[in-house]
């Protein structure tokens, strides 16, 4: 049968999750990703189109189906055609450009960068032992609080963006209110050695926004009430360093750590579930399929109708079964051995896939807020991106001339920044793999950058001292 014979296939449109929702119709073979849109909606019934990305046999449709049949369906009139489609976020976010401003304060390196969950905040820790908040409408200082005697390692923001706490040095733990910058509670003290990680409860969990649990060098993780400042429970097994702590959305806490291992603890009563093992080195860093709904739970949808849901708490929830609908709550590790693992861990201690072609440590790793994808950032100077159900390995995007230390997604999952020893932030396009722009501006390394869950500013930092803010 000659190609010219077979100008159709038989083809059939599927979700995600493997549901058919259409009979089979012949479709021409070179029909294009637009057409695919309006027979999708169409079958959707949707009242307004939304985007999907389309793919055959995990290979995406990017100009028209001909492109993704093989040899064998391309000349076979029995073979049935599943095309699966994937919902992709209705807004998209314009690629930084430039630095707006450089907020000058800190009399040490920068070393944590956050925007708060409702992107209208800022903060910084640092060597200098504080930890400032910067209003981003003005792009000033708006408190500096002071209170550590060491370093300030890690940060973390409450989901309602009212409170932060940081942990420094000396293994103490202060929370703050933001629009006093006072501080909330006593100093919390109990970790021997300095603090690690802080994570909060998920929202959906607790609403109260006053759980959250930190790990520390010493081996043990604390689960803390901000108001109290009390610690309620401890949890004890690493045998080193913890190095990242992770709070899932159905209460199990993960901890990676120095002795190679990662473990997941339920955080109700702390009971250890079990041990994820199967890295040579360091387990330095995790990242949750979940992190980026977690992280906005309270915050209203960019695309989406309302401006304010009426019932947040049931809209947080719903955010999170649907992020979990297809495949639950997945775990990536990285480590010194330069690999990853994926792990599915509220039911299996066996690993999903171990990921290799990193030539250096793997020192960041994160999911993309679609849960799609799967970005990692290593002293090899490269970034490189997997399957985020699967583990395949996607592709490398490499530029910087140092070491990588660390990337964060845009809130629609098309576009990555990351911050590397070169002093340079770089923007990469995700989808084709390549450098979108250069951002130079920082004197020195640079140790922190985050994205700001709306999409509209880049806050960096490092070791020069200064928080540069970057926009469109």
């Amino acid at each position: 049968m000659t190609e010219d014979a077979v100008s159709t296939v038989l083809a059939r449109f599927k979700s995600e999750t493997g549901e058919t929702v259409s009979n089979m119709m012949d479709l021409p073979r070179n029909v294009t990703v637009n057409h695919l849109q309006l027979i999708c909606n169409s079958l959707l019934k949707q009242d307004e189109t939304v985007p999907y990305a389309f793919f055959v046999d995990d290979k995406e449709i990017t100009n028209n189906l001909d492109e993704c049949l093989d040899a064998k369906k391309k000349f076979s009139t029995e073979l049935v055609v599943d095309i699966i489609y994937q919902e992709q976020a209705v807004f998209k976010v314009r690629p930084i450009t430039r630095c707006t401003s450089s907020l000058p304060g800190h009399a040490e390196a920068v070393i944590s960068v956050q925007f708060s969950p409702d992107s209208r905040k800022l903060a910084s820790g640092s060597g200098d032992t504080t930890v400032r908040f910067w209003d981003l409408d003005m792009q000033t200082p708006l408190h500096t609080c002071e209170g550590h005697k060491n370093w300030v390692l890690c940060i973390a923001w409450s989901p309602n963006s009212k409170y932060l706490v940081s942990g420094c040095k000396n293994g103490m733990i202060m929370s703050w209110n933001v629009e006093t910058g006072k501080r909330v509670g006593p100093p919390m003290t109990g970790h021997k050695q300095w603090i690690t990680a802080l994570c909060w409860a998920p929202y959906h969990l607790s609403p109260e926004c006053r759980i959250f649990a930190s790990s520390s060098k010493d081996g043990d993780i604390r689960i803390w009430d901000i108001i109290l400042g009390q610690c309620q429970r401890s949890l004890t097994s690493h045998t080193r360093s913890i190095t990242c702590l992770k709070w899932g959305g159905t209460g199990l806490l993960y901890s990676s750590s120095q002795d190679r291992t990662i473990k997941v603890w339920r955080a109700d009563d702390g009971i250890l579930c079990r041990t994820l093992e199967g890295h040579a080195h360091w387990v330095n860093t995790l990242a949750l399929s979940t992190d980026y709904v977690i992280k906005t739970a309270m915050v209203p949808q960019p695309g989406s109708n309302s401006d304010k849901n009426d019932n947040v708490l049931a809209e947080a929830k719903k955010r999170y079964d649907v992020a979990v609908a297809n495949g639950g709550e997945r775990l990536i590790s990285g480590s010194d051995d330069f690999t990853l693992f994926l792990w599915a861990p509220e039911s299996s201690k066996n690993s999903v896939a171990r990921m290799t072609g990193h030539q250096q440590l793997i020192n960041c790793v994160q999911f993309s807020p679609d849960t799609r994808l799967v970005a990692s950032a290593s002293f090899d100077k490269s970034i490189k991106l997997w399957d985020g159900k699967t583990g395949q390995f996607l592709g490398t995007m490499r530029g910087h001339v140092q070491a990588v230390y660390m990337i964060r997604w845009s809130a629609d999952s098309r576009l990555l920044v990351s911050g590397s020893a070169d002093s340079t932030l770089k923007v990469w396009d995700v989808k084709a793999k390549k450098l979108q722009g250069d951002l130079p501006g920082h004197a020195d390394e640079v140790f922190a950058v985050d994205w700001s869950p709306d999409g509209h500013k880049v806050a960096s930092g490092g070791k020069d001292k200064v928080l540069r803010l970057w926009t469109h």
